[in-house]
């Protein structure tokens, strides 16, 4: 029991949610209403700061660090857990607009967007941002 309960504590780590996103991330999957769906966070490479982060509503795959939400799970692969390892998940609606953002520890520079950063590890020199926004 207490090796689960560690293994819980590690996982909680890698990525966090706020309230606000939790909620709305509960209002998705029940219009989904597909039991096995989780939310995956993910990187991808591209956007203006080279790499971007990435949301969608998906079943588990092999590989994947599951991280349980209490009603729902976060999937994370194994390439993208090294990058937004401490990272918190939030949900923000605004005037400027309603989204998903990921406040990430380990980002060097972000664009303004809000969805493209790099990390020390990914040398470079920043460049501006080229969102648009």
């Amino acid at each position: 029991m207490i090796e689960q309960n560690q293994q819980a504590a590690i996982e909680t780590q890698i990525i966090s949610m706020t309230p606000a996103a939790s909620e709305k991330v509960r209002e998705l999957l029940k219009q989904e209403n597909d039991p096995s769906l989780g939310l995956r966070v993910f990187v991808a490479g591209g956007g203006c700061s080279g790499l971007q982060y990435g949301m969608t509503l998906d079943e588990e795959q092999e590989g994947d660090t599951v991280i349980s939400m209490g009603d729902f799970n976060l999937l994370v692969d194994d390439m993208s857990v090294t990058y937004i390892n401490g990272s918190e998940v939030d949900y923000v609606d605004s005037l400027m607009g309603a989204g998903f953002t990921v406040n990430n520890p380990n980002a060097v520079s972000s664009c303004g967007c809000g969805h493209s950063f790099k990390t020390a590890d990914g040398g470079g020199e920043a460049r501006g941002c080229g969102c648009g926004h």
